[in-house]
């Protein structure tokens, strides 16, 4: 199911936990500073998610950018955590020109089109004024996805079961590329289970948080089912409106719904 509006160079696709995104052609926008400021200096909160569980929104991140992305992280992660979101990760390419992609998220782990929206709003002023990108980009603000990044302590926590592909700082046992079920978490070590061990291979093996580079969920029939019935409960929780039913998953829409501002 794809969901796609033209509005200048502006693309959207449905809510979590599917990827969508929104894409701005970044040129020469400014406007009023978001409500509270550009957030140096954010107190530290708690959410309520489902009613019990508490959300640290200021959780940091185990995996960190370097050279430009940092610079670009250090200037929109405390806008985005400002206005009640999380950054998930930056990445800079060369797609379509340049291509600045910004994944974010609600503490609880939804996103929906019209957050996607608020936090791009909220970015955009400020990189404007910072200017750390030479010359004109695309602004592309997404959620994580299903298959999505695992970037924080609590994200092997909340994922626990599901397949993760990972790959470290520093060679272990000889590589750097691993892939297993999450098991645990121990206090900073994660165990997985290799589902294709040989009968002579050991099926378990363990990761310091700190030498973990990437890692991100594989996407599964189990890991699908699972994400979209934490949405729908998140989303019951939090009486944000369910995707349109009506539009079956199989199906593909596209049309041009352009606006002026």
């Amino acid at each position: 199911m794809t969901f796609k509006f033209s509005e200048r160079s502006r693309e959207w696709e449905p809510a979590a936990p599917a990827l969508f995104y929104c894409l701005n052609r970044f040129v020469d926008r400014t406007g009023p500073l978001p409500e509270g400021g550009y957030g140096r200096g954010a107190r530290t909160r708690t959410l309520e998610t489902d009613g019990t569980a508490r959300v640290d929104i200021d959780e940091p991140r185990l995996v960190q950018e370097a050279g430009l992305e940092a610079r670009i992280t250090a200037i929109v992660e405390p806008v985005i955590r400002n206005i009640g979101y999380r950054l998930v990760r930056v990445r800079l390419s060369q797609m379509n020109g340049q291509t600045l992609q910004i994944m974010a998220e609600r503490p609880d782990g939804t996103m929906s089109v019209v957050d996607c929206e608020k936090v791009s709003n909220a970015v955009s002023p400020v990189l404007d004024i910072e200017d750390p990108i030479a010359g004109e980009y695309n602004l592309e603000v997404s959620s994580p996805g299903i298959d999505r990044p695992l970037v924080r302590r609590s994200d092997f926590e909340t994922w626990s079961g599901h397949v993760a592909k990972l790959e470290t700082s520093r060679l272990i046992d000889g590589r750097k590329r691993f892939k297993g079920r999450i098991i645990r978490l121990d206090g900073n070590r994660v165990e997985f289970r290799r589902d294709d061990a040989a009968k002579d291979e050991t099926d378990t093996f363990t990761l310091e948080l700190g030498d973990i580079a990437d890692a991100k969920l594989v996407l599964s029939d189990d890991l699908i089912r699972e994400a979209l019935r934490r949405d729908k409960a998140l989303r019951k929780a939090n009486n944000i409106e369910e995707p349109d039913e009506d539009l079956d998953e199989d199906d593909e829409f596209s049309g041009d719904n352009t606006a002026d501002n």
